[in-house]
Order: structure tokens, then C-alpha cells, then sequence
């Protein structure tokens, strides 16, 4: 027996197309039936861009069905925006083709929702999150929307009978505002950052004392994503000055791309609210302090639920490990734009900071790219990836380790012999800067090949315009380094 909502929705564009398929239709029929006569009263109905930052507009509670039966439309020039919200592809002169031209005049784009990610946002219960894939007007698949790309590499590694399964190690950092910079001269395209103080002065790495200190925003945190249902294992104090470290137990690619974002957007939203600063930025230019990274930890599954990183022998690597290490690797260079999209990561890449600053490997050594975590009889045998910064994309971050892998395994590649001094060999370096990563990411073959042209394109534009607008900029270095003896 069907509801009305379901008969309602069955008979809506998206059903009709096929963007919504039987299964989502009966979850979305539940939902609705769920939340009627509820205390919901808004729902934000939001898509993670080029970025991963969640953007979207949020409907009453009443009008969710409509959403479900017909999808939302959008300005699609907000997947044509850099950081600083500028629109940085032509969307005037009429000169753009394909599926660019679609966001020509500022036209529309549609937003898909995905039922399942509906949550109760738990610092403000009155509202909830409804995350959505952006297609075209007309409903045609956009190549570089972030969702579809990670769920294309998932079906791709599917096809070999294989499944990633992901762990989160999460760096980041929470301050204290001390001002609202919300002068009309302190607005702009970005607007000015606020001024901040430390919560805790830092470098006592895992203290108990200092974990005391910050125990009241941890546990504030962790309550918060534990009610968005994110499976947070460990909340623990980093070395940096109010650096924080959160980890959450494995779960597959696409839920943990989706909690990222979730987590994130959760920590700022809720930080924001008791006049706290958080902040994923790799680097932040404050005295004093450490650099975040983002650990990705990874193991394959096969068909029958194995994990087939576990070694029959100490010390020696599965054929399955070998390969996938070997196209980690092989890849690192042109994967850089997709793992440290930012000019401010390239600044974390240096030597005796428990960071990569080359590409490589090593059993549990934490100076290595990739750090192997495996022994015999062990069901959580991994690879760690210690290469990206926090603020990645976390979709198209994992689709680079899914398409990097799976390129190792379908080549029969094999990994280099494993370092013991990281800093200290002839290994190749990673890109030192986003000019030079989004170089190698040009030059590289792999994601034309297997996520098309259109992507390589339009990833390469977005971040070149970045670059340029990083170079019209007089830092203080040029300052103090020219203006007093020139």
C-alpha cells in the first residue's frame, strides 16, 4: 500500500526523469509522512560545491514534497565561483559550450535530494539538512558535480568486485573571537577574517591537563556530530596551540564524504554560535602555530567482506596492497590539486614536521606520504594517506584515492621499496605550491582518462583564476623583504 505522498512524488518530474529512482521515492514518501505534525519547521536544502562548502536555501517543512516531486533550481554559476565568491568563468559573452552553457546568463542548474541524508540539526532542532546533487536545467548529468564524481569511482572500483573503506583522522583549529569584523569597510569578496585569541597555548601534545582545559568545546563538538549520527571514535588534543584532532571509526567513501562535510559545517555553525572561530584552513597565519592535516585511512574490501590489505606474512604486502600503494604513488603529483586544492596546504609540506614533503611510502612512519599500518591476522590492515589538508573536497578527495588505486591494480603496479628516513632520500618531492600541483594535475593523464576532459577543464580553470588573484596580492614578505632597501 502506497501513501499519498509516494503516489505524489511518484508522479513528479524527478520520478518521471529518473533522477529519483523506486527506492528513493519510498524513502522520501517516509520521510515526509515522518515529519508531518513534527516541531520541524524549516529544512535547509543544501549541495557540497566545488569546495565541499555546503550552499543551497532552505523551505518550509510544508513545502519538502514539492522538492521531492520537482528538485530545486539554483543559480548554476555557484559551481563556477573560487574561494572568494567571485564567478570566475565567462557566464556573458556567450562564448561557453557544452555543459557550461547551460550556466550562461546566470541560468539555472537543478538540485536532485537525496532522502538519506536528512538530519535533525541538533544545535538548532527546529531545522534539518537535505543534501542534494546538482544536474543541469534539463536534468543532464554535470561532469564535475562532487557527489556523482566520488559515486562514479565507487561503481567504477565496484566493478572489480572491491569497496573502500575509509577512517577520518581530522585536524583543525578553534579560537576565540575577540572582535566581529562587521564594518561595511570590512566586507568584500572575501571579507576580513575576525581577530582571535588561543583557548589553550598548546605543544603538550595528548595532555591530560590540556584536554581538560578544552573539554567543554570537545564535548560540545562531539555531542553535536554524534547527534547528526557521525560515528566520532576519538576527540584529542593536537599539537598546535587550540589545535584539535577529531577521528570517527570506518565507514564507507560516500558516508564519510558526507560527514566531512557535515562535520565541518557543523563545527564552524556551532563555534560561530558561543563567539568561537573554527577554522580548517591548513596553515592559519597566527604566531605560533602548527599546521592541520586530514589522514586518510584506507582498506579494500572484496566481495565476500574480506579485507585484502591483511598479509599472510610480516612485512610483506598483499598483491592488492602493493598495487594500490604503487598507484597512490604513481599518482601523487597530479592528485595534489584534488588533495591540497589550496595555496595555503602547500605551506604544511616540510621535512621533521610529521608531514610529506615527497612521495612515498613506509610501515608506520609517520614522515611518509603513506603510512602502512598491517600484520597478519590484523582485520583493521590499512594504508594511511597523510597528504591532504583539511579543507579538501572531501568527494573529489577520495575520488583521486579510489582512481589512483584502481589505476595501480588494473596496471599490475608495484610500490617502490619502503623508506625509514622520510626526509632523507632521493624520492620525488610533492608539487611545492598550487601552480605546480595544478600543473602536474594538467599534465597528468589519469583523470582525463577516467573522469573526462570536462572535468580536467573546468578544475584547472577554477583554480588557475585562484592562483592569479594569490599573485595580484603584495604580501608582507614583499614588504619587508624590498621596500626598505630598494
Amino acid at each position: 500500500m502506497t501513501s499519498s505522498h509516494q503516489d505524489r512524488i511518484s508522479g513528479g518530474r524527478l520520478a518521471r526523469d529518473g533522477l529519483l529512482d523506486a527506492t528513493a521515492v519510498e524513502a522520501a514518501a517516509a520521510l515526509l509522512d515522518r515529519i508531518e505534525g513534527s516541531d520541524l519547521e524549516t529544512v535547509r536544502v543544501v549541495f557540497a560545491d566545488q569546495h565541499g562548502i555546503l550552499r543551497g536555501k532552505t523551505v518550509t517543512a510544508a513545502s519538502l514534497g514539492s522538492i521531492f516531486r520537482s528538485g530545486l533550481n539554483l543559480p548554476g554559476t555557484l559551481l563556477l565561483k573560487d574561494t572568494s565568491n567571485r564567478t570566475v568563468f565567462p557566464i556573458w559573452d556567450g562564448t561557453s559550450s557544452g555543459v557550461l552553457k547551460t550556466m550562461s546568463g546566470a541560468g539555472d542548474m537543478l538540485l536532485v535530494p537525496d532522502p538519506q541524508t536528512f538530519r535533525i540539526l541538533p544545535w538548532s532542532p527546529h531545522s534539518a539538512w537535505l543534501f542534494c546533487d546538482p544536474y543541469t536545467r534539463d536534468g543532464k548529468a554535470l561532469p564535475f558535480a562532487p557527489r556523482p564524481v566520488l559515486r562514479g569511482a565507487v561503481a567504477a572500483l565496484a566493478e572489480r568486485g572491491l569497496s573502500l573503506t575509509v577512517g577520518l583522522e581530522v585536524e583543525f583549529h578553534v579560537f576565540r573571537r575577540i572582535d566581529n569584523p562587521m564594518g561595511h569597510h570590512q566586507a568584500g569578496m572575501p571579507g576580513q577574517p575576525p581577530a582571535t585569541e588561543l583557548l589553550d597555548h598548546g605543544y603538550q601534545y595528548l595532555s591530560e591537563t590540556n584536554y581538560d582545559r578544552l573539554e567543554p568545546v570537545m564535548d560540545m563538538l562531539r555531542r553535536h556530530a554524534q547527534a547528526l549520527g557521525l560515528p566520532v571514535r576519538s576527540t584529542e588534543v593536537e599539537m598546535g596551540p587550540s589545535q584539535f584532532e577529531f577521528t570517527f571509526e570506518p565507514a564507507s567513501a560516500l558516508e564519510h564524504a558526507d560527514n566531512m562535510v557535515m562535520f565541518r559545517t557543523m563545527v564552524k555553525e556551532v563555534c560561530a554560535r558561543e563567539g568561537l572561530h573554527a577554522t580548517f584552513m591548513c596553515r592559519p597565519k597566527k604566531d605560533n602555530t602548527a599546521s592541520s592535516g586530514w589522514h586518510l585511512h584506507q582498506s579494500l574490501v572484496d566481495a565476500g567482506g574480506r579485507n585484502v590489505f591483511i598479509p599472510e606474512v610480516e612485512g610483506q604486502l598483499t598483491p592488492e596492497a602493493n598495487a594500490w600503494i604503487a598507484g597512490l604513488l604513481a599518482h601523487a603529483r597530479e592528485s595534489c590539486l584534488l588533495t591540497t586544492p589550496t595555496v595555503n596546504g602547500y605551506k604544511r609540506y616540510q621535512p621533521y614536521q610529521l608531514a610529506p614533503d615527497r612521495i612515498e611510502w613506509g610501515y608506520d612512519n609517520r614522515g611518509a606520504m603513506v603510512r602502512a599500518l598491517m600484520a597478519p591476522g590484523d582485520g583493521a590492515s590499512r594504508v594511511e594517506n597523510r597528504v591532504a589538508e583539511p579543507a579538501a573536497n572531501p568527494y573529489f578527495y577520495f575520488a583521486s584515492q579510489i582512481l589512483s588505486g584502481l589505476s595501480g591494480l588494473e596496471q599490475g603496479l608495484d610500490a617502490p621499496e619502503p623508506v625509514e628516513n622520510p626526509y632523507d632520500n632521493d624520492a620525488a618531492a610533492l608539487p611545492p605550491s598550487l601552480i605546480a600541483a595544478i600543473e602536474a594535475f594538467e599534465a597528468g593523464d589519469l583523470y582525463r582518462r577516467t573522469l573526462g576532459e570536462d572535468f580536467v577543464d573546468y578544475i584547472s580553470f577554477l583554480k588557475r583564476a585562484e592562483w592569479k588573484r594569490y599573485l595580484s596580492i603584495v604580501t608582507e614578505w614583499e614588504q619587508t623583504e624590498y621596500f626598505g632597501i630598494f
